[in-house]
């Protein structure tokens, strides 16, 4: 197979983007010409693997495949990708050598037998919450994060280094960027993913994350990037991994909010788009989630939108998708649907082979099929996976976590600290504190934060007190408090835990200077404490901490504005601090 994409493989190699054209296309018809319907299906399946290394024998492989190793998983189906993880289930991470090695050996499982074509290998590398290769590899704020420093030239940097460092250890596809708007503050999912609650500023950043993932250098160096979630996950009041969000905005609505970030990834060439698991009865009465629907998928991103790409679903295994249709069902209604590529469909061998019997007992057309491998081969001959699918095990850290990469991180997360109130003048503080307590939310963020304190000169100490303080918690904070300079508290989410603003309020009465930081999403700072001083950080990242630590102490200066509405607390229709609000001194 690898031959047969000699057509233009040279001027593949030495373009910074390969043209959709002739190559592509002839490359793409060719290998598909080569192979049986298996194999074909085989292409069309996204799963996870068990393991660190592609012959580590694996008790869940054969629970979950039936095999033993992940190169078993790939050579018994044929696989077209595959996705890592790095979570207590699915742990496919220990350091960037040991991914890169894990990755070549999936990819000579996948050339060496079946069809004989290279993998996808996919992570959903976002940055800050969602982030799968962390530290040594160089870790980027949340996108909202770095959307309120407004420098669109340090998104496309900080994809940049995001792609190459996935693709120096075999990882050639990135689900990113998040292209929602989050125009709903009480998106449990969502919240800082996004880029922004307007479309204007999500679209802005969504073009230059694309950019960076997939122009920055020759194909063999970047990654195929993903937009998420299409139609538009922003505005649901539910998580789709548990459930089946509803959204009920007009269409109207939803082509002036929704809209815009995807137009703007299809208009930067984005690889593919991702489908949400979300009901949107305005585009589809029938109530299909989106994932499954037609009218959607076919209708609105392929006929309206224009989009050729490939479309892959959200992982199947999420409750979303599940509500109205057996696991068997699903990967044939998303194929009808529209859809190219399957993800970690809930059991394997009944997904693929519910496909199988579909087109072979007519249901689904091979022309169907046929349609979505020529896009899979596609985009693997663009992105330079077919003819350079290895990478060099000794050459990983020349890339990954360099210093100049970690400078540029921490620049971009200095940029986005957001002074949201400063009622009393209490910033910058007149005199470096000589002591500090660190408390409210995460026994990991108050450590790390207490940390960069005390690096910095003020010796910090953390107490914890999670998302629900007690009486006896509050009690304790307020007695340490007594005996520090100053106090900073970390808040998430206090719309869900309403307990943090009595914790604040608490701190606030001792008279010690309290200054409250939104350590996730923002719109903390909305709901109706005694307390007058607020940041946000869009998330607790090491770099992050970092730069809050630098504006807490008047080391730096906040530059960052609101890419969102934060209202009055509950009241989401009042707003309270406007979009493109924040302070400096």
């Amino acid at each position: 197979m690898l031959a047969l994409t000699g057509v233009g493989v040279a001027a593949a190699a030495s373009a910074p983007r390969v043209s959709a054209g002739a190559q592509a296309e002839a490359a793409a018809a060719q290998t598909l010409r080569g192979l049986t319907l298996e194999q074909k299906v085989g292409q069309l399946f996204v799963t996870w693997v068990n393991g660190k290394t592609a012959d580590e024998v694996n008790p869940k492989n054969q629970a979950d495949f039936g095999v033993d190793t992940p190169a078993q998983v790939i050579q018994k189906y044929h696989l077209g990708g595959v996705i890592y993880f790095n979570n207590d289930s699915r742990d496919n991470f220990d350091d960037p050598v040991q991914v890169a090695k894990l990755s070549n050996g999936l990819q000579k499982a996948a050339i060496g037998s079946g069809a004989h074509i290279p993998l996808q290998i996919g992570a959903d590398q976002e940055g800050g919450t969602v982030t799968r290769m962390g530290a040594p590899a160089t870790e980027f704020p949340n996108a909202m994060a770095i959307s309120a420093g407004r420098d669109t030239a340090r998104a496309t940097k900080a994809a940049t280094i995001l792609g190459h460092e996935l693709r120096a250890v075999g990882i050639n596809q990135d689900f990113a960027p998040d292209s929602d708007v989050n125009s709903n503050p009480v998106n449990p999912v969502i919240g800082v993913r996004s880029f922004a609650g307007q479309p204007g500023l999500a679209s802005d950043f969504v073009t230059a994350e694309v950019k960076g993932y997939q122009d920055s250098d020759f194909p063999t160096k970047t990654v195929a990037a993903t937009a998420k979630h299409f139609p538009g996950h922003g505005a649901a009041p539910t998580d789709s991994h548990t459930g089946l969000p509803r959204i009920d905005s007009t269409e109207d609505q939803w082509r002036a909010t929704d809209v815009p970030p995807f137009k703007a990834a299809i208009k930067a060439g984005i690889d593919s788009i991702m489908t949400a698991h979300i009901q949107f009865p305005s585009l589809d009465p029938s109530l299909e989630p989106a994932t499954l629907s037609k009218p959607i998928v076919t209708g609105k991103l392929r006929n309206e939108l224009g989009y050729n790409g490939v479309v892959i679903t959200d992982s199947l295994e999420m409750q979303g998708v599940r509500q109205m249709h057996s696991d068997a069902e699903i990967p044939v209604l998303a194929l009808k649907a529209g859809v190219d590529q399957l993800l970690m469909p809930v059991h394997l061998d009944v997904a693929i082979n519910s496909v199988l019997n579909a087109v072979k007992s007519g249901d689904i057309p091979m022309q169907r099929i046929d349609q979505s491998v020529l896009r899979v081969l596609k985009l693997k001959f663009e992105r330079g996976i077919l003819f350079s699918p290895f990478v060099d095990p000794n050459r990983v850290m020349k890339t990954v976590g360099t210093p100049a990469n970690l400078k540029t991180a921490q620049d971009i997360a200095d940029r986005g600290i957001t002074a949201i109130a400063n009622d009393a003048g209490l910033l910058p503080l007149k005199q470096k504190p000589a002591t500090a307590l660190v408390t409210g939310w995460g026994v990991s963020t108050t450590a790390t934060l207490a940390q960069k304190l005390t690096a910095h000169g003020t010796a910090a100490t953390a107490y914890p007190t999670g998302q629900a303080p007690t009486d006896a918690q509050i009690a304790q904070a307020v007695a340490n408090a007594k005996n520090v300079d100053l106090v900073v508290v970390l808040t998430n989410n206090i719309g869900g835990f309403p307990l943090q603003t009595k914790l604040l309020d608490a701190l606030q009465a001792t008279g010690k200077p309290v200054v409250a930081v939104a350590a996730q999403i923002p719109y903390d700072a909305g709901y109706p404490t005694t307390v007058k001083t607020w940041l946000a950080t869009y998330g607790y990242i090491t770099p992050t901490l970092e730069a809050l630590a630098k504006v807490v102490l008047g080391e730096t200066k906040p530059v960052g504005k609101l890419p969102v509405d934060i209202p009055a607390g509950a009241d989401v229709h009042t707003v309270k601090y406007p979009f493109g609000h924040g302070l400096t001194w």
